[in-house]
């Protein structure tokens, strides 16, 4: 019978040397493959598992290249991180220096942005290549505060030899994903690192609250910007006759007329002024507005020939869908939810109900107002190709799925039954 992990947070509040030598006792054991005393926690040990599947070096660390100044800059500059940084630096940065951490902030990629705090405890950083522009992925320099939250989706606090690399094992880190609120998908990880014996056992629930404050900004910044392109929307549609909707520059819905109000329209992946076919409304004429697009339907009948929906589940992190046909092609990221629910409609053919989908994805069949949400938003962006009662892809479809090379690397967040089982693992 397998040993049951202990309370990481609570013994090193208590005791950190302490803690520091049974993590470490628990690492040599795993990496030799023997049994130690006490088992790693869940989240860690699913983690080296990744990693001794893809052939991390657990005794020598490695540095990618370090991003350009100038890429830096760049990427600040496009990352919708900016705009919360404020909102993350009064909620962590002040308690962070007097605690003698550090406050990272890295982008969907896993590069490091933002660096700021206590300045010993930067420099320590500086040794282990923990800079600006650095490359922070679990895959890159293993188990580790920001790339693990970014590959499970959730808060992750790292302690110690619970890093996968030994030359990290001083370090201890908390990090929490930060999500675009409109469709889930991850846009960065905030971290806060430091010394194992300065770690408090209620540091990750103070950075995934932070985490969470910054989400709700973006998600109010996105409401008001929708609300500015709604009052130049009003005197453009008030003379047009026939279907048409103003979509800001993701094609999130400020106004309609002639239509259903549905929150998003899917548009190119780059859109440009003329005709294009749109999953939702058929053939359209976009035309460029401040800050977003008129989107007009034309009435002519659809293209014909058949239709291929290609899923993507292929790439770590990087799901997508992809509808072509003879009008053209384009694609849609997915998160990890809409990866998970595709997938097993790609799996189940013939439909599946929404209780049945619960029981997938839940394990709970009274769930259904959840998946029927879930199932709202992606209809949002795959309209008619996807059919519910029950919820199945449309019959003249041809679907494709793109796999890991790895089953064991397929959806690593989901405990759905079905992926499970595709994985090898069981349920």
């Amino acid at each position: 019978m397998a040993n049951s992990p202990m309370n990481v947070a609570q013994l090193a509040a208590v005791d950190a040397a302490r803690a520091a030598r049974v993590l470490n006792e628990v690492r040599e054991a795993r990496l030799a493959g023997q049994r130690a005393r006490v088992a790693p926690r869940p989240v860690i040990e699913q983690s080296w598992d990744r990693l001794l599947r893809s052939g991390v070096d657990p005794e020598h660390d490695f540095r990618s290249g370090l991003l350009s100044s100038d890429e830096v800059r760049r990427r600040r500059e496009e990352s919708p991180l900016k705009e919360v940084l404020p909102v993350l630096r009064e909620g962590l940065l002040s308690v962070a220096d007097v605690a003698h951490h550090i406050m990272v902030v890295a982008d969907q990629d896993g590069r490091v942005l933002w660096r700021e705090g206590c300045t010993p405890v930067l420099r320590k950083a500086d040794g282990l290549g923990f800079e600006l522009g650095a490359d922070w992925r679990e895959d890159v320099v293993g188990t580790n505060g920001v790339g693990t939250p970014a590959v499970v989706r959730r808060p992750v606090q790292v302690f110690a030899a619970e890093h996968f690399v030994r030359s990290h094992a001083s370090w201890t880190c908390a990090g929490a994903p930060i999500t675009d609120p409109r469709d889930g998908r991850l846009i960065g990880v905030v971290d806060v690192s430091g010394p194992l014996e300065t770690m408090h056992p209620a540091t990750l629930a103070w950075v995934d609250s932070v985490a969470k404050l910054a989400e709700a900004r973006l998600r109010e910044r996105h409401l008001n910007a929708l609300e500015r392109l709604r009052a130049v929307a009003a005197p453009v549609l008030a003379r047009l006759t026939g279907r048409a909707a103003v979509v800001d520059r993701d094609g999130w819905t400020a106004a309609v007329t002639g239509m259903p109000y549905t929150n998003r329209i899917a548009l190119p992946k780059s859109p440009a002024p003329g005709r294009r076919w749109l999953p939702a409304l058929g053939l359209c004429a976009l035309e460029p507005l401040d800050g977003g697009w008129l989107v007009r339907a034309v009435d002519e009948p659809s293209p014909p020939g058949g239709t291929r929906i290609v899923l993507d589940l292929a790439r770590p992190r990087r799901w997508s869908v992809t509808v072509s046909g003879s009008a053209g092609a384009w694609s849609h990221e997915l998160s990890p939810r809409h990866a998970e629910l595709l997938y097993l409609l790609a799996v189940h053919r013939s439909g599946r109900s929404a209780s049945g989908l619960a029981e997938d994805v839940f394990g709970d069949p009274g769930r259904t107002v959840t998946v029927r949400a879930e199932m709202s938003r992606v209809r949002r962006y795959l309209g008619g190709f996807l059919e519910h009662r029950p919820y199945r892809f449309c019959e003249d479809a041809e679907v494709e799925v793109l796999l890991p090379d790895d089953p064991r690397d397929l959806l690593p967040h989901s405990t759905a039954p079905t992926v499970a089982g595709s994985r090898g693992t069981g349920s």
